[in-house]
């Protein structure tokens, strides 16, 4: 079959099945479960891999599923990756679908991801005798919290268990209008490391700090000095981020200086060897810093998340897939992203590419960015990313495998 064939084919089928995911992605919006608890959000994206035929196995990473779609002609292994957990957010939209479950929401689209790759699924097991090897699909769970469920079941075998050759991945993206999607070459989010600090001098009364060693004093001091580590130590030509969102004491009282202080941050930058010496110099200025004021600390770093890689000839591939499937003005170049994804673990070891799909709609209101209480998706997204990514799959595959 000729390639415009097979693209009019595989858009037809993405209309056709597409109530069907709309109805999958509201189901799991509906019920979303936290990271790493995604017990129920499993057993459903089983019983809809058993009702469409498709193999698969679970328990990875706890809850994580994979499955395959078994070409009918011999090549290679191509994976395509769909994370599934939710976030502690309580949701304030008013749809009917809004999440049942208090105080957890799909609020990064993680929903949608599922909802796209179990309908490129159903594409794909329709055009079995076009694929040239094996689709591999793999269900994530733990994306949002460390150490992440990709790197946990790269640890557990899944490259090797399935011979992957390449993978790719798509994550929605609000503030592009749904009918476009967006990808860029090389480099493209940060690596991501949490930062605690704990500062403890000697508490005492307000009105005689000078009988105290003062943390409230030697903390801000360790927030302004580490500063340094962007301004002056860091590359002026590798982007880097150090941020703090936490800073309490174990003081309860205004005329009272608390023994304790406990700082939390974040550290992002996107080069590794820079990354490595930024964790020894955060801790170098806490520890002088705080030793200079006669007080001790102890500094935890949580190293996070590595930089994530787009291999340069497989995203110049899937772009061209994405520019046939939509049309050349429907593809964005991307810009550089401060924020992290642990699909990056997976850009490690094999070629990878990570693309965005937009999501938004201006005029219906839906704007709001992930993370937000509010955030919602364009139906007709579903449908892109269903299609899209079954386009794309089959291309991919195909080319590898000649």
């Amino acid at each position: 079959m000729e390639n415009s064939q097979t693209l009019t084919l595989i858009q037809n089928k993405a209309k056709e099945i597409h109530k069907d995911v709309l109805k999958i992605r509201e189901h799991l919006h509906m019920y979303p479960e936290l990271s790493f608890q995604e017990k129920e959000t499993s057993s459903y994206i089983a019983g809809v891999l058993t009702s469409c035929q498709i193999p698969f196995t679970t328990g990875w990473a706890g809850y994580g599923i994979v499955a395959v779609i078994e070409g009918e002609n011999p090549g290679k292994n191509l994976g395509l990756r769909g994370d599934m957990d939710a976030l502690p957010i309580q949701e304030s939209s008013d749809t009917f679908y809004k999440s049942r479950n208090p105080g957890v929401m799909h609020a990064c689209g993680h929903d949608v991801h599922t909802s796209c790759l179990l309908g490129a699924a159903m594409i794909l097991q329709s055009v079995k005798k076009f694929i040239k090897g094996n689709i591999v699909l793999i269900f994530q769970p733990g994306e949002e919290k460390l150490p992440g469920g990709a790197g946990i079941m790269i640890k557990e075998g899944v490259i090797e268990k399935y011979q992957l050759n390449a993978i790719i991945a798509q994550h929605v993206y609000p503030s592009m209008e749904t009918g476009n999607v967006g990808v860029r070459s090389g480099l493209y989010m940060a690596s991501a490391d949490e930062i605690y600090i704990t500062v403890q001098g000697k508490g005492g009364h307000a009105a005689m700090p000078h009988e105290c060693v003062d943390t409230i004093l030697m903390a801000s001091q360790v927030l302004v000095n580490l500063q340094q580590i962007v301004s002056r130590n860091a590359p002026p030509a590798v982007p880097s981020v150090l941020s703090f969102g936490k800073f309490n004491s174990d003081g309860g009282a205004t005329n009272v200086i608390p023994d304790k202080v406990f700082i939390e941050g974040t550290f992002r930058t996107m080069d590794e060897k820079w990354r490595k010496k930024a964790h020894a110099r955060i801790v170098q200025i806490v520890e002088e810093t705080v030793a200079s004021f006669g007080g001790i600390c102890e500094v935890r770093i949580e190293t996070g998340y590595p930089c994530l890689i787009n291999e340069p000839e497989l995203t110049k591939k899937v772009k061209s897939d994405a520019c046939h499937y939509l049309g050349e003005k429907h593809v964005e170049e991307l810009p550089l992203r401060m924020t992290s994804e642990d699909f990056s673990f997976f850009s490690q070891h094999l070629p990878a590419t990570f693309y965005r799909l937009g999501t938004g709609n201006k005029s219906k209101g839906i704007v709001s960015p992930v993370h937000t209480s509010n955030f919602d998706v364009d139906a007709d997204a579903l449908r892109v990313g269903s299609g899209l990514m079954a386009w794309v799959a089959l291309c991919r595959i195909n080319d590898m495998s000649e």
